[in-house]
């Protein structure tokens, strides 16, 4: 019980510092890092008292850290090992039940607890998306997802079987594992297989449509290409291509090459850029193909990083959208006569999505929807996005 209540205090402590300024995650490391003193169940238990209270987001916001932490341990986790000292015998008589009688059994204990609090900008979400699925999808660990790459399917999945690492396959080339499976020394990552979101494995269904007569002659710009997932995902669904990438920093392009270098990808086209500047000073180039997807609130992911949702503030929404339709604006230019746009988020929020798809066909009256999708991770522990694919006609 002891040390249970110390961890608790840590991460109140924790909790009380943070600004948010940095993801949590780089936060508890460098915390850490300072601290010699824990040990590894230490550092454990505090990561997860941290995270629990952020999976909370505004739900129970008038309550201390600490009883915030623990209504997020009791309805996070379907068993109260490890847990129980922290507990009166009433909260563990009926920590079994399902989670709606989980809630309604907080709200009871707690008047001012309300778990429609926890999601507080439900009018801002996109189309399609529900509400109530969305807003209980922070109380559930994301899975890891892996995409096999083509033709290392079989020899990845009889690798994980004989290292006995428990694993759901989802599709012919999408596994879900748990989120802290150690992967590094059993596969050999971006050769054999991908660390990529489930939902950014269904980009690839939009990737599919693309028709061009001849597939190598097609010019491929991923102009927002972060650490290069997305153009590995198109080379792997398209074949050979002339391909181009671009961002910001030179550091992420640096990153970039060491990872293509293990996915095979040995000529492409780098290119460091701002590409919401009037003049981003790209080549007077055509591209077949486009790849945008632009930097945005990752409101989509925030059950991976739910920290994010306490930081977040609504004013910042503009700022991204008049970011996004700066790129946009600079990257449709480029597309060339029956070629293809596709335009991406990780967003839940309208106006990044459908909002800046409007404002594409506005600025492009040749441009027509091939596809438009909302891939809901929450209906399967994975990130939830956006993505239209567009031709010009």
């Amino acid at each position: 019980m002891k040390y249970l209540n110390q961890h608790l205090q840590s991460a109140i402590n924790i909790i009380q510092a943070y600004d948010g300024l940095v993801p949590m995650a780089v936060y508890l490391k460098n915390h850490f890092s300072s601290n010699k003193k824990f040990g590894s169940k230490d550092r454990r238990n505090i990561t997860q008292f941290c995270y629990a209270y952020y999976r909370l987001g505004f739900a129970g916001k008038d309550l201390l850290p600490e009883q915030k932490i623990r209504i997020a341990l009791f309805l996070l986790n379907n068993s109260s090992e490890g847990w129980q000292l922290l507990f009166e015998h009433s909260w563990l008589e009926v920590w079994h039940k399902s989670i709606a009688e989980k809630i309604s059994f907080v709200e009871k204990e707690f008047p001012s607890f309300n778990i429609q609090d926890l999601f507080p900008w439900k009018t801002l979400l996109g189309k399609g998306l529900d509400q109530e699925l969305f807003s209980h999808s922070f109380l559930i660990q994301p899975d890891l997802f892996l995409r096999l790459r083509p033709g290392k399917e079989k020899q990845t999945i009889q690798k994980l079987a004989d290292q006995q690492i428990l694993f759901k396959q989802i599709s012919s080339s999408c596994l879900a594992l748990p989120n802290a499976s150690k992967l590094e020394s059993v596969l050999e990552l971006d050769t054999e297989v991908i660390v990529q979101d489930a939902s950014s494995q269904k980009i690839a269904e939009l990737l599919k449509l693309v028709k061009w007569d001849v597939p190598k002659h097609i010019h491929f710009w991923d102009c927002c290409a972060a650490s290069g997932g997305k153009t590995i995902l198109a080379k792997d669904i398209i074949g050979e291509m002339d391909i181009t990438v671009s961002d910001i920093r030179h550091s992420i392009l640096h990153n970039l090459s060491h990872r293509f270098q293990r996915a095979g990808i040995h000529n492409y086209h780098p290119i460091v850029t701002d590409l919401s500047s009037d003049k981003p000073g790209l080549p007077p180039k055509k591209y077949q193909l486009i790849f945008c997807d632009v930097p945005c609130t990752g409101s989509g992911t925030w059950c991976r990083t739910p920290e994010q949702l306490s930081f977040f503030k609504e004013s910042t929404l503009k700022d991204f959208v008049h970011l996004q339709q700066k790129i946009l604006h600079n990257t449709i230019s480029l597309l060339a006569n029956e070629g293809y746009f596709l335009f991406s988020t990780c967003s839940v929020f309208a106006q990044e999505n459908e909002a800046n798809t409007a404002f594409i066909l506005a600025e492009n009256d040749q441009l027509e929807i091939v596809s438009e999708i909302y891939l809901k991770g929450y209906e399967q522990k994975a990130d939830t996005m956006y993505a239209v694919l567009f031709r010009k006609k």
